[in-house]
């Protein structure tokens, strides 16, 4: 019968490294749930797998679109949908971003809206305040479950209502699969992962990090939206001269342990995920028996 184990959980617990262990004794692939793994290019500050991993093991949903496109959610749940249906062997999903690991083991049903530019356009004219009152008007639901101050959400709903002449309410929803899946987390105490992320920025510093960004910048220009996110904006000011090195490190640091609380605190509202503590010496072997039991039963 085919399976579905996923490896989730904070950034820098190591789920990588598991995942290749698991899918070696598996003989089995590894799908990405990482949202910015999904870009070429950007490599040392996504933490993503090398070339050697990559060729021990199969890995896919990694450099799938070029960084001036945008993936959406939609379009990444197909792929993987389509992916995970062509095996007859487990599949990893592994990765840190969470709403792309929900979109596949619960199934959600997405409106298969691209964004519109110009009509997103429009919208933004308009201001927060009306878009909101219009959203009430087309999809009180809606407006009910988003903020009124949640711009990015109001214009979605607005988008796809105006796009399909359906309310996104009616549009969405779950639709899990029949499959039998198996949830691992990996986690720790956050001083631990604290000093897991310290290590890790500075072993990206070390492998040439700054090297890629100022290429990213020279080759895409310094207002590509990817070179705003975390990591990549700290070292892309530092190479504009408006922090130090050291300031920028820190930043970086500082980001990613907030953006790691804020995975934890996803990840503990879903209590189908199994945890396991990365600083147990036994780790790979505690994750691993379970794993087997899951496969024989």
């Amino acid at each position: 019968m085919f399976r579905l184990i996923t490896i989730c959980g904070a950034t820098a617990t190591g789920k990588s490294g598991v995942a290749l262990a698991l899918a070696s004794r598996l003989k089995s692939s590894i799908l990405s749930a990482d949202s910015r793994q999904v870009y070429r290019e950007f490599d040392i500050g996504t933490a993503k797998p090398t070339a050697v991993d990559r060729a021990s093991v199969p890995h896919h949903l990694i450099d799938i679109c070029d960084p001036t496109e945008t993936l959406t959610l939609a379009e990444y749940q197909q792929q993987a949908q389509n992916l995970i249906a062509a095996v007859d062997s487990p599949v990893l999903l592994v990765g840190g971003t969470g709403l792309y690991i929900k979109s596949i083991v619960r199934g959600l049903k997405i409106p298969r809206v691209a964004p519109m530019p110009e009509l997103r356009s429009q919208l933004v004219e308009l201001g927060q305040s009306q878009c909101y009152q219009m959203l009430q008007q087309v999809d009180r639901s809606a407006a009910e479950k988003i903020h009124l101050n949640d711009s990015v959400r109001t214009l979605r709903a607005l988008e796809v209502f105006y796009v399909t002449g359906r309310s996104i309410s009616e549009q969405q929803g779950e639709n899990p699969p029949h499959y039998p899946i198996l949830q691992i987390g990996l986690d720790c105490e956050i001083d631990v992962l604290g000093d897991r992320i310290r290590h890790r920025t500075e072993q990206m510093l070390e492998s040439g990090w700054l090297a890629e960004v100022e290429y990213l910048c020279q080759k895409y220009g310094c207002d590509l939206p990817l070179l705003n996110t975390l990591g990549y904006q700290e070292m892309k000011q530092y190479l504009a001269g408006d922090i130090k090195l050291e300031e920028a490190k820190e930043f970086t640091i500082l980001h990613t342990r907030q953006f790691g609380k804020r995975q934890r605190t996803w990840f503990r509202a879903y209590p189908e995920i199994e945890w396991f503590d990365v600083s147990m010496p036994d780790l790979l072997e505690r994750v691993w028996r379970r794993v087997a039991e899951f496969c024989e039963q």
